[in-house]
């Protein structure tokens, strides 16, 4: 479509002193959007007591998908549509600004379309009781429908749709969500729709799903698990889905490192830097014949312009049949080498291909080599106070560059949302000041616990962050996510997010990185190696407490923001942050109990022989272990709450397929707090009903500590 020219240049003076007003006038309490738009002013408030009606006069196809995705969340929310034609009645006019009727709108209004909005910018011209949605292209109208849902809340028990004049366009043209389907659950096709869904309505137009072993492929299907493996039709079906929302699958298939899965098996156990290893040797012609096999394929089931070829920590590079190559001419060439031959075997496929950038980097030199076409995604994952060096390599190459941040969500019982937003601030905010084309915000399973509806806080921050130009407010991010996401106007879910945050906080204070899934499984009283329960519990003994404290706030305020308000959205989401507030919790208690169960049965020991003390010591073995509430139980008993709320969460969003692997460290975690509960009170029976005395603590595992 050819953009019209809306204004003449005469008039563009006026425009620039419109649109600076509107970007001043701005009312933050009423107008919380993420993302947040370049110009905005709230206009008026239009009732929505007598429904909505959302009107598309182009008759395109495209837009009234966009029409009616629109007219179906409203109705989620309650809202109906309308039917009447009354002065009063509520409008919503998604419009191209080709439409005739559109120029007299934007003269009105003194509302211009820049160059940068053609693609997917779009405004928002309120008119009386009608809101009208412009834009030149698809996508554009879509995104300004977007904005649509976030305008209409609830006041005072009614709703109200906030027209506002807006004008916005995204800082980046591609904007991105990586998900790993491979090192945990694969979700089920539904809740990678809702997913599609979800990033769709915050303005990302890019889904990227992670596959080492768990996409089936005809000619090679050995390593794919039945049941953990998205099958042709899946695809096909989540691509037709995602066009619809604007949404480009760019499928990352890892071709060079990360293969552990697939060379484990002897058919392809000669294409390894080392037998059994993660590593394609590049000197094996098979491996690039397994790479155009696997990519031959995925061109055919994902029809996008894009494919990601992975190719990050090739930490086994140079170990095997590559090592008298590496010693003679290093690393960096070894590496550029194979990337280059991937990259011209892929050519015939005339796809543009990403990699990732963490290798490469480290050899500026070799990587003015690669092909000038290639997409350089370096990624990290740390905030830095710069992330310049991450991006300069490739820029001076001369190659198009996206950058990665991540959730940090991975190895953690709930992710450290202070680390993920200010690495993700960052490292946006300076891929765009250094010429970056498009941001794909991460999200890992390592340890396979990860969920992903615990990383909507941060996923969305990149899309805010992604869209927004120069660095994201964090501080404004926090104060719209609970209206927005959850219809929480009470402030109550922002709040029990700071909690989180601070719970995190609190074992920083003791030289504890954050609440990790390690200390979750810790057993207290272990001394052994690296694996030192007892050293751990010296650490966190100072600030357990604290923690449990933000952590149960957390919860506290998950509960009353239900409670006012039954009717908030993404209650799974709400779940999954309910289920790493009583994780977190979890850690504290059982760091607690176990020092108090040390404690007690000093005591205990102490004071068996003591005729004047045998009641006390009786209330002590109580105290300890109970068949119903004693300490060790209750030790216990967390581990399988927490087991429950954990397998709940999980089946919400992903198929049984590897929920296995995380029940067992339940169950060995079940199992060894129910065997010392049964010592124990074994233990205190054979005191009480046969006179033997107690044995020693050390006998039992527990720590030997004073008598208090």
């Amino acid at each position: 479509m050819s953009r019209r020219t809306i204004v003449s240049v005469a008039f563009s003076a006026v425009s620039i002193f419109c649109l600076t007003y509107i970007a001043i006038a701005q009312e933050p309490s009423k107008l919380q959007l993420i993302p947040q738009p370049k110009e905005a002013r709230l206009v008026s408030d239009i009732p929505l007591s007598g429904g909505i009606a959302i009107d598309v006069p182009g008759g395109d196809a495209e837009d009234k998908f966009a029409a009616q995705d629109l007219q179906e969340t409203l109705r989620s929310y309650g809202i109906p549509s309308a039917t009447s034609k009354g002065e009063d009645l509520a409008r919503v006019v998604l419009l191209r600004q080709e439409n005739p009727e559109t120029r007299g709108l934007l003269l009105t209004n003194r509302v211009v379309f820049d160059p940068q909005m053609h693609d997917e910018g779009y405004a928002l011209v309120p008119n009386g009781n009608t809101l009208y949605v412009i834009a030149e292209t698809a996508a554009g109208v879509f995104y300004g429908a977007q904005t649509v849902k976030q305008l209409v809340t609830k006041q005072s028990g009614s709703w109200m749709l906030h027209a506002a004049m807006i004008r916005d366009w995204p800082a980046l043209p591609h904007r991105g969500a990586d998900d790993d389907l491979s090192r945990s659950g694969m979700p089920t096709l539904e809740y990678q729709k809702k997913q599609i869904r979800t990033f769709a309505a915050y303005k990302l137009n890019i889904y990227s799903p992670y596959f080492e072993y768990t996409l089936r492929y005809s000619g090679n299907p050995i390593p794919a698990p039945g049941p953990g493996a998205m099958t042709r039709a899946e695809v096909e079906e989540l691509v037709r889905y995602a066009q619809q929302y604007h949404i480009i699958i760019i499928p990352e298939q890892e071709a060079f490192g990360h293969l552990y899965r697939v060379l484990a098996y002897d058919k392809y156990v000669d294409l390894g830097e080392t037998p059994h290893g993660d590593v394609l040797a590049p000197g094996e012609p098979g491996s690039l014949t397994l790479i155009k096999s696997w990519f031959g394929e995925i061109g055919q089931m994902f029809p996008g312009p894009y494919i990601h070829i992975g190719a990050d920590e090739t930490f086994g590079l140079g170990r095997g049949k590559t090592m008298q190559d590496v010693q003679k001419r290093g690393l960096g060439p070894v590496y550029i080498d194979f990337l280059t031959s991937i990259a011209t075997e892929l050519a015939p496929f005339h796809k543009k291909i990403l990699f990732w950038g963490d290798v490469a980097m480290n050899d500026p030199e070799q990587v003015k080599r690669l092909p000038k076409d290639l997409i350089a995604v370096p990624w990290h994952y740390d905030p830095e106070d710069s992330f310049d060096k991450y991006i300069k390599p490739f820029t001076d190459a001369g190659l198009e560059t996206w950058v990665a941040p991540g959730v940090d969500s991975w190895l953690k019982v709930y992710p450290n949302n202070d680390v993920a937003l200010r690495n993700i601030q960052g490292f946006i905010r300076d891929g765009q000041r250094m010429g970056a084309k498009g941001a794909i915000t991460t999200m890992w399973n390592d340890q396979g616990e990860t969920l992903f509806d615990q990383v909507w806080y941060g996923m969305i921050f990149g899309a805010a962050a992604s869209w927004q130009q120069g660095e994201s407010s964090i501080p404004q991010y926090g104060e719209a996510f609970g209206s927005v996401f959850h219809h929480d106007w009470s402030g109550k879910i922002n709040q029990a997010h700071l909690e989180l945050i601070a719970a995190h906080q609190s074992l920083s204070k003791a030289h504890i990185e954050d609440a990790n899934n390690n200390i979750f499984w810790l057993d207290p009283w272990d001394e052994k190696g690296s694996r030192d329960g007892q050293a751990m519990a010296a650490k966190i003994r100072p600030v357990s407490r604290e923690l449990r404290l933000h952590a149960e706030q957390a919860i506290t305020l998950i509960e009353q923001a239900r409670d006012e308000n039954p009717n908030l959205l993404e209650q799974n989401a709400l779940d999954a942050m309910e289920l790493g507030a009583r994780r977190m919790d979890f850690i504290g208690m059982k760091f607690e109990f176990s020092d108090e169960i040390a404690s007690l049965y000093a005591k205990a020991f102490a004071e068996q022989n003591d005729p004047k003390k045998s009641d006390e010591v009786d209330a002590l073995f109580s105290l300890i272990s109970d068949m119903n509430d004693g300490r060790c139980e209750q030790i216990r008993d967390g581990y399988t709450f927490t087991r429950e709320l954990y397998e709940d969460a999980w089946k919400k969003e992903n198929r049984p397929y590897w929920l296995g692997n995380v029940q067992v460290r339940y169950e060995a975690a079940q199992l060894l707090w129910y065997n010392r509960c049964v010592r124990l009170r074994q233990a205190f029976d054979d005191h009480d009903n046969n006179k033997l005395s107690l044995p020693a603590a050390s006998s039992l595992g527990i720590p030997v500590v004073s008598a208090p």
